[in-house]
């Protein structure tokens, strides 16, 4: 299921606070799981910190996404500033999906001048990529998708008079 969060960043929160929710975001998403532990998700997000906050303070998570994938769970994140982020309305809450996961990733975005940081990043960790999720992933995402969007309308035209 695809699913999309918005984080407000500067100048609501310094590029640090911004990290620190999309960590418990995602952490508390996946630690629903019973394959998936909290701790694993805070040190891996931990040591992700630094690019993370580099990322969120250049404006790169405001036009190219973060996107984790885990099992039929897609979640892209992106960050929002100026303005806007004083009176965006966040949904903190976890998302829905997280507990059928067996493994995550967490996607990256890699180009501009933040490549090289992000490519070694994930180099080091197992639950980081630099890479574009993978057409698997999202070819899963659309079956998935197309299931839920029949079993809805199977049930709304069983509930119609």
């Amino acid at each position: 299921m695809k699913r999309h969060r918005e984080i407000a960043s500067s100048p609501e929160r310094t590029a640090g606070e911004a990290w620190q929710v999309i960590t418990e975001l995602l952490t508390a998403t996946l630690e629903r799981s019973s394959d998936i532990s909290r701790a694993d998700v805070e040190q891996t997000m931990g040591r992700a910190g630094g690019v993370g906050r580099m990322l969120v303070s250049g404006g790169h998570v405001e036009t190219d996404p973060l996107v984790l994938v885990a099992g039929d769970l897609w979640l892209e994140i992106t960050t929002v500033s100026g303005d806007a982020a004083l009176t965006l309305e966040e949904d903190l809450n976890p998302v829905p999906g997280g507990a059928s996961a067996e493994d995550w990733t967490l996607h990256l975005p890699a180009g501009g001048p933040l490549a090289k940081f992000v490519k070694d990043l994930a180099k080091a960790e197992p639950h980081i990529s630099s890479d574009e999720p993978s057409a698997k992933a999202a070819k899963a995402l659309h079956e998935t998708e197309s299931v839920l969007s029949e079993t809805a309308l199977a049930q709304w035209a069983q509930e119609r008079p």
